[in-house]
């Protein structure tokens, strides 16, 4: 089969399409073939080492897997003896931000990993692209005591993460103030968004309103910049460590900084995030934003477009 391969930690124009031997399903997994899968700003840090704390999860010298990706959407085409919950033809998706070597035309995926029948409602390119920005907003706003009413504001509602939010706050009836640039108003607002500033022309952190949370999906901000627009008790939670690496010490600090504080959750389990997901594609009520959609063999392309820091939402991959 054909594989995104690279040795070492590198920029985009290292990585090679090459033919590779295909996987074979153990005793737990199943094979699939992939139809779809993303270039997202994890596979960036996957694919270059950086920043260097991600090496404690993927290899500290050289990557653990040679093949990139973190996500897939595809057909079951083989699966091991022990496998139960999944038959031959099923179509399937799946995330694992530490890597599932799923820029290939198969991939082998254990079924103890987050990996779910796909809703008949989404394509394989809007389920491939739901995962790893809804994976991460789901865990920035898991633990927030959000009730309807409450008043949220989110930095960067085009970006995968910022828009997965958007809509995962809707759902719960809040009420959203998102920023992005002028092409994008009134998508956004059609999306459910009470009020979208449009950055190109307005400054969101001099705006005259407050709110009980502040999310800065793209990490831009900072919580100094942000203060002003927190209620007494808001929180600033960013999807960055920040320019010094400041986010999670100040989450740690916040005890001691008075009534405004500022929070950094860190995701774990990708099966909690995908159930989340799953349900809200089942009823239409979350739908991926893409961008562009590259060929495998043009994955270079697509990563140096998602590292520019230009992309809108999500970068698919289409496997033929």
């Amino acid at each position: 089969m054909n594989a995104a391969i690279r040795d070492n930690y590198c920029t985009p124009d290292m990585l090679r399409i090459v033919r590779v031997s295909l996987p074979w399903p153990g005793d737990d997994e199943i094979l699939v073939k992939v139809k779809a899968t993303t270039v997202n700003r994890t596979d960036c840090g996957v694919l270059t080492g950086k920043p260097w704390a991600i090496r404690l999860f993927i290899g500290l010298f050289k990557p653990m897997r040679p093949v990139t990706g973190t996500d897939f959407s595809g057909i079951v085409v083989a699966k091991g003896k022990h496998v139960t919950q999944f038959e031959i033809c099923d179509h399937v998706y799946g995330f694992f931000d530490e890597g599932l070597s799923s820029h290939a035309e198969y991939v082998a995926v254990s079924t103890k990993k987050a990996v779910l029948k796909k809703p008949e409602n989404v394509t394989f390119e809007q389920a491939a692209a739901s995962l790893e920005g809804g994976h991460y907003a789901f865990y920035f706003l898991k633990n927030l005591k959000l009730n309807a009413g409450d008043r949220v504001l989110v930095n960067g509602g085009t970006g995968a993460i910022g828009n997965a939010a958007l809509q995962f706050l809707k759902h719960l009836n809040v009420r959203v103030t998102v920023t992005c640039e002028t092409a994008f108003v009134e998508l956004l607002k059609s999306q459910g968004a009470e009020r979208v500033i449009d950055y190109q022309k307005e400054d969101f952190t001099t705006i005259k309103e407050e709110f009980d949370y502040v999310f800065d999906a793209v990490g831009k901000s900072s919580f100094k910049a942000c203060k002003p627009l927190l209620k007494s008790k808001g929180i600033y939670l960013s999807s960055e460590l920040g320019k010094n690496w400041q986010n999670p010490f100040l989450a740690l600090l916040s005890p001691f900084m008075g009534d405004k504080k500022v929070k950094f959750p860190l995701p774990y389990s990708a099966k909690h995030s995908m159930k989340h997901i799953n349900e809200l594609l089942l009823y239409g009520e979350f739908i991926p934003l893409i961008d562009r959609k590259y060929r495998l063999e043009d994955i270079e392309k697509a990563y140096y477009y998602v590292l520019s820091g230009q992309k809108k939402g999500n970068v698919v991959i289409t496997v033929n």
